[in-house]
């Protein structure tokens, strides 16, 4: 039998006194560390069996008696920053329905923390190859296909932490001459725990510094000005929404990166329509070249910059 899962999903968390919002799923043992580490959260937890929410009183834990296979969750969309549940996925006929259904229910900087057995694991490979299959009601996976099951779940970001129980070296030789690779040492790996988040880390902490309604019209200014709507007054729009809302450059340039396709479209048509705020636009493309990512970037940045700088000398 292979050895129960450890409950280390919370590794992936920095304690804190932020009132999130956090939903537990079946996995309650994890609600009295979450209360430890995060005070002022909100704690929600889902399971089927009514008895065990006895196990957890005066955690201030909301409970919802519910079979998460059967039944949707009853909550507000985008209400979660964090989902917690061990091989969540194992029993769910229907997996990435059930992956997917949870993403709808996190914010958009939430992530899902779940974890998995690995049906590569030595012990799982040894009872294959001696005809045995104990998993008959459990669905196992091997790390490319989770991965490849949470990106299809709309998760923008997935990391994975071994759980290793180790074979012994002649069980090890014997699989690997059977013609099993052990790339990332996965057949010594039992479990593996999961961070599936929702948007890129660079993008969840845009995310997390303004409103949804700020950023969605930020990205309306900006894709105007990128395909050439109105640019006059569309660039006046942006430099008033820009000081009203308390934008700066670090910021916008970062996002500029995100949300805009055809950048030196945009920065070109940002400094023929500007007059009053050159010196914000250069603090703009100096942001951008912080950010750059690839030589093609750093290279249109700096011809942009040469740009801006020959305006301000002329």
């Amino acid at each position: 039998m292979a050895e129960k899962i450890k409950p280390e999903l919370l590794q992936f968390l920095q304690p804190g006194e932020l009132p999130l919002n956090i939903l537990v799923v079946e996995s309650l043992v994890y609600l009295p560390k979450l209360r430890q580490m995060f005070p002022c959260a909100k704690l929600y937890a889902v399971t089927a069996d009514a008895d065990a929410m006895l196990d957890y009183p005066d955690l201030g834990v909301a409970f919802t008696e519910l079979n998460y296979l059967d039944a949707p969750l009853p909550y507000p969309r985008e209400f979660f920053d964090y989902i917690i549940s061990d091989l969540t996925l194992e029993q769910a006929g229907h997996p990435q329905d059930i992956a997917a259904g949870f993403s709808r229910f996190l914010k958009e900087t939430g992530s899902f923390l779940t974890s998995f057995r690995n049906i590569r694991h030595w012990s799982q490979l040894l009872d294959l190859l001696d005809g045995h299959y104990y998993n008959v009601v459990a669905r196992l996976f091997a790390r490319q296909e989770f991965e490849r099951l949470l990106y299809a779940s709309y998760y923008k970001m997935v990391f994975m932490e071994p759980q290793k129980r180790p074979a012994d070296e002649q069980t090890l030789q014997k699989l690997l001459a059977a013609g099993f690779d052990n790339e990332g040492d996965d057949l010594n790996t039992e479990f593996y725990l999961v961070r599936a988040d929702r948007s890129m880390p660079e993008m969840a902490l845009l995310k997390s510094m303004y409103t949804k309604e700020q950023r969605r019209q930020l990205s309306t200014y900006l894709h105007r000005l990128e395909y050439g709507v109105e640019p006059e007054k569309n660039c006046r729009e942006f430099w008033a929404f820009y000081r009203d809302t308390g934008l700066f450059a670090d910021y916008t340039a970062a996002f500029i990166k995100q949300a805009v396709f055809h950048s030196v479209r945009f920065y070109r048509q940002l400094m023929a329509e500007t007059v009053a705020e050159q010196a914000e636009i250069g603090l703009l493309l100096q942001g951008a070249m912080q950010n750059a990512t690839t030589e093609e970037e750093v290279q249109y940045l700096q011809e942009l910059l040469q740009e801006w700088q020959g305006m301000q000398n002329a």
